[in-house]
């Protein structure tokens, strides 16, 4: 039922009872005001948009807190988005009403990002990105109509060009490494494969005969949950990829050397036995095999399939080929990454025009001529 009726007062009154029989009303100073509103509800009913108005008055960290619960987040990434809340957003719109936060607000929270807290412009498109994801599952759960997210401007991000490093790097790195991990580097470098992907084979993701890695799992290490086993960044990193002869004799002398105890056991193992633990292998292993040889300060196992990445490129390799190696979700994110080393094309297009022309029948005749 909805009706709009005048008041003593000389106000008008427009109501109507929602789908669970509560009844809502809101009074004008005109007829038409309160109808043209009493129109737009009964068209949110009739299209599914309609917004209970008490669910608009719904603290935001409450519902934030609800969403994260139901997420199939991996505990890197619960571990992640739990900061993103704690320290950059809680303390903006902790008890704020979620159906009262405005574009506005949402654009001036993300400038305070870089102006107040002083985050890069990648880590402000991050959180952006989880407080955007949010309102969207608000929308959807019908609590607010519009995500005040829409059309927020962010920061640009810089690009940086990746400097892979050099095959005589690559090899003094593996000189330099403790012996247990030279076979781990060199098969990072021949692979491509994620620091979590290497920790996680087992002897059974290697096919020696095919010469081939099966990657089905990867190792992760959070505060919370600590070293744990779980599947490979998402389903296309799901792959198998093909081992080069450098990388076979590598295995053969680490098996060699380092026995696995049958099909479960671990590949790479830390000096007390068990999976590789990522900060201790970081702190005792390959910062100091960095040091030793003189590999730029900063640089972390993902340089490996970084190298790997442009040895592919450098060969002739397709943007496809290379996308399915290293496992990226799609050939985009590896043109964002390794466009800059694809060769460059200008003089192939100089020549292809020249040799148009040069193999015209008659270089005296002009186009038009031609043509006529």
């Amino acid at each position: 039922m909805a009706n709009v009726q005048k008041r003593p007062n000389g106000k008008w009154r427009a109501r109507y009872r929602d789908l669970n029989g509560k009844e809502h009303a809101r009074h004008f100073d005109r007829k038409v005001d309160a109808q043209r509103w009493l129109d737009e509800v009964t068209t949110s009913f009739l299209t599914g948009q309609y917004v209970d108005p008490r669910s608009t008055k719904r603290p935001f960290k409450a519902y934030a807190e609800e969403w994260c619960a139901s997420q199939p987040h991996r505990p890197s990434t619960a571990k992640a988005v739990a900061q993103h809340l704690r320290c950059y957003v809680y303390p903006v719109w902790d008890k704020r009403a979620i159906g009262s936060i405005k574009p506005g607000d949402v654009q001036s929270w993300v400038a305070s990002l870089g102006t107040t807290h002083h985050l890069a412009a990648s880590t402000s498109r991050t959180v952006f990105n989880t407080v955007n994801a949010i309102f969207r599952a608000a929308v959807r759960d019908r609590l607010i109509p519009d995500n005040p997210c829409s059309g927020t401007k962010l920061p640009s991000v810089p690009r940086k060009r990746v400097v892979p490093l050099a095959v005589d790097q690559i090899r003094g790195l593996a000189d330099e490494v403790p012996a247990r991990y030279r076979c781990l580097v060199l098969l990072g470098a021949a692979t491509g494969l994620r620091p979590g992907e290497l920790f996680g084979l087992q002897l059974r993701h290697i096919d020696l005969l095919h010469a081939t890695v099966a990657v089905e799992q990867q190792i992760q290490q959070t505060a919370r949950h600590g070293v744990y086993v779980c599947p490979p960044k998402t389903a296309r990193s799901h792959r198998t990829v093909p081992l080069p002869r450098m990388a076979v004799d590598a295995l053969k002398a680490h098996l060699r050397d380092f026995p696995v105890d049958g099909p479960e056991g671990w590949l790479f193992t830390g000096p007390q036995g068990g999976p590789v633990v990522y900060t201790h292998f970081m702190d005792g292993s390959w910062r100091p095999a960095c040091a030793k040889a003189d590999i730029p300060k900063g640089t972390g196992p993902h340089a490996l399939r970084h190298h790997y990445a442009s040895l592919l490129i450098k060969h002739g390799e397709s943007v496809k080929t290379v996308s399915e190696r290293l496992g990226h979700t799609n050939a985009a994110m590896t043109l964002n990454i390794y466009t800059h080393l694809w060769p460059d094309s200008e003089e192939r297009t100089r020549v292809a025009v020249d040799k148009a022309y040069t193999d015209s029948p008659d270089d005296g005749d002009t186009l038009a001529d031609k043509a006529a």
